[in-house]
């Protein structure tokens, strides 16, 4: 994990403790799962909002073959 092991992980978690205080870094934990939390929502409605798109897309094109349909029998 970038060269960094155990000891080195402690120290700037030592060293964020006493930079944000124990407070203020229960807010940003808290601000970064909410954050991750709305990053995945998002991903996930995205291929739901495509699927959408393509089935709106596709109802005039089904319309027009079956126009097509009826003028070829005519």
């Amino acid at each position: 994990m970038f060269g960094l092991g155990v000891p080195e992980l402690l120290i700037i978690l030592a060293l964020v403790l006493v930079i944000f205080g124990p407070r203020r870094l229960k807010n940003i934990g808290s601000e970064l799962g909410n954050a991750i939390k709305g990053f995945r929502t998002a991903v996930k409605e995205e291929p739901e909002s495509q699927a959408e798109e393509k089935v709106i897309e596709g109802q005039p094109q089904q319309a027009e073959t079956a126009e097509t349909k009826q003028d070829q029998r005519v």
